[in-house]
Parts: C-alpha cells; sequence; structure tokens
C-alpha cells in the first residue's frame, strides 16, 4: 500500500508498507528512538512558540536531523541484514537489487 501526501512547497512525503514474514531485529530500538525523537522535536516546537533564541532552536533541530540520520542508518542496516539476505537466500536476485536500490534511493537523496 503506498500513501501519497502533497505538503506545502511542493514537497511529497510517501508511506509504504510492506508485508514481510520475517522478523526485523531492530525495529523495537526503532520505534524507541522515533518515540524520543518526536519529544524532541515536540520540545523544539514549544521553544518556538516561547520565542526562544534562534540559535538554540537551531541547534536543537540540527540534533533531531543527526538522530534521525541515526535511526535511519539502523533501519537501513536491518533492511540489509533481513529484507535483503532473504530475498537473496530464496534466489531472488533481482529482488534483492531492486529491494537495495529502493532503499539507497530513498536514504541516500
Amino acid at each position: 500500500m503506498t500513501e501519497h501526501d502533497h505538503g506545502t512547497g511542493g514537497e511529497h512525503t510517501h508511506i509504504v508498507t510492506h508485508t514481510h514474514s520475517h522478523t526485523h531485529k531492530n525495529m523495537k530500538a526503532v520505534v524507541n528512538r522515533l518515540a524520543r525523537i518526536e519529544g524532541h522535536v515536540r520540545s523544539i516546537k514549544e521553544m518556538a512558540s516561547n520565542e526562544r533564541d534562534c540559535s538554540e532552536i537551531l541547534l536543537q533541530i540540527a540534533a533531531v536531523r543527526k538522530a534521525l540520520e541515526s535511526t535511519a542508518k539502523v533501519v537501513l542496516k536491518d533492511h540489509l541484514e533481513t529484507c535483503v539476505i532473504e530475498a537473496a537466500y530464496h534466489g531472488n536476485e533481482e529482488e534483492v537489487l531492486r529491494d537495495l536500490n529502493k532503499a539507497l534511493d530513498h536514504f541516500i537523496r
């Protein structure tokens, strides 16, 4: 299932849901990281609402960006270690390359 959300400024957000028969060993950690990031973003929003110093807000935004990048690396590693390896194990080389290219295209822009 694919969902498209056309945000402001012509940006597009794509939400893709896949059904897998295998377990991603790091997803609980990813969900925990995302929950922390979500809380951090809420606190940055509060800082902006309270008209805190711009440099403080930018510092916090940079921290969130770094946390998101780190979380994305964990998801990509999990994808490589589970989805791609499983497809290769089942002899689906084309699927392996397609999955890997898709993951890299989404992660590296």
